[in-house]
């Protein structure tokens, strides 16, 4: 085929921003009232509406929900606490910004989740806590790792940075959690207010623990202090932190959760295409669901490139990708074999061959409501074009 490449670059991800949420903004700016206040206070009430939980703390980041969310649980220092190594830095440093020790475990050669079986080989006496990451829009093993959770009297954090909208055998990761939730609002996420997260949890004790934390420790009403009927008198309960949201953001949240459904129905719109389109492509591997992710955030939407039917490295692709105006991403370079890592706890190449494995052939393609079905086609022509061509190299 002769691809017709197109002249403007198309970029990795988006944001979908419409008027409603503009002019919530600016309503916003208005009011005066642009830190914590009445904005943010019903965001978080529709938010745990939304995905079915009691309580839900709006902060500045889903970095800050992670960190809360240990030191809520009394997570410190001398305490190890299990995660994975596919994901973004934010789930190991979290884990030792509260003193304890990150110990990463290989993930599901299918999903790229966790794997619940390398979960239960690596608790020792000093494991607090586990950090299970729904990758991509996939869910995690909840039952599993759950079940190990309470026969090992271990806290759960899970990390749904990617998960919103995702469902974890019908019920919508949130859904009354046993541990926490937390939720990523960064500019490419599937809702988006630039910068901002959530977290969630059943929990009365640690959503009220998390209150304080995130406004320097102060007393938990003290964010109205400047209204009609707040106090100037508070008290700093312990030395926390300024991780709380504030009513620009939230107004982006309030818009954007309005919107959620009808931007999902884009996005499996986009995933349907890609895998009717790449499904019989002879050296693209399209997503495997499990059985239990009765629903798919998709949030990401990455392919596997199979090196034994095309004539292409992972890396060259996406050279090839980017000559042809199309952004891709990697999620993600696995964090044992970054220096930080490395250089703290001993970690090195070989130590997680599932991971290694996964991260040596993945690409994450263009995937967000805003494409249109011209861009859409255009990726999947590219991806043909790429695939095609290799081919060929490799029979001459």
């Amino acid at each position: 085929m002769n691809l017709d490449k197109r002249k403007e670059f198309l970029s990795y991800c988006l944001p979908d921003i419409t008027s409603s949420e503009i002019n919530e903004v600016i309503n916003t700016l208005k009011s005066g009232w642009l830190a914590k206040g009445p904005k943010t206070i019903e965001f978080e009430k529709r938010f745990a509406e939304y995905v079915g939980s009691k309580y839900a703390i709006g902060m500045n980041s889903a970095t800050a929900a992670l960190h809360i969310s240990l030191l809520a649980a009394g997570v410190g220092p001398g305490d190890e606490v299990i995660t994975t190594p596919m994901t973004f830095a934010a789930s190991a440093n979290t884990i030792i910004h509260t003193g304890a020790k990150p110990v990463f475990v290989d993930v599901d050669p299918e999903t790229g989740c966790i794997d619940p079986d390398e979960i239960t080989k690596n608790i020792t006496p000093l494991t607090k806590a586990i950090v299970p990451v729904h990758y991509a829009g996939q869910a995690c093993d909840l039952d599993t790792i759950y079940e190990i959770s309470e026969k090992n009297n271990l806290f759960v954090s899970e990390d749904a940075a990617h998960g919103l909208y995702t469902e974890y055998k019908g019920r919508m990761i949130g859904d009354c959690p046993k541990g926490t939730v937390s939720y990523s609002f960064y500019a490419t996420k599937n809702l988006a207010t630039g910068e901002g997260g959530m977290l969630v949890t059943d929990n009365e004790e640690i959503a009220n623990k998390a209150r304080v934390l995130i406004t320097h420790g102060m007393s938990r009403n003290a964010w109205n202090r400047y209204a009609k009927g707040g106090s100037w008198m508070y008290d700093i309960q312990e030395p926390g932190y300024k991780y709380n949201m504030f009513d620009l953001q939230a107004a982006l949240g309030l818009k954007q959760l309005e919107r959620l459904s009808e931007m999902q129905e884009r996005r499996e719109e986009i995933a349907e295409i890609y895998n009717e389109a790449f499904k019989c492509l002879d050296g693209i591997e399209i997503p495997k669901i499990s059985e239990y992710t009765t629903n798919h955030s998709w949030h990401l939407y990455i392919v596997k490139i199979n090196g034994e039917h095309v004539n292409i490295s992972r890396d060259q692709f996406i050279t090839e990708l980017a000559n042809r105006n199309v952004g891709t991403s990697v999620h993600f370079i696995p964090l044992h074999l970054m220096s930080a890592y490395r250089d703290r706890y001993g970690y090195k190449l070989g130590d997680f061959p599932i991971a290694e494995k996964w991260f040596e052939n993945i690409v994450s393609l263009p995937l967000y409501p805003t494409m249109t079905n011209s861009d859409v086609q255009y990726v999947i022509d590219a991806v043909k074009d790429i695939v095609t061509r290799s081919a060929l190299m490799k029979v001459i």
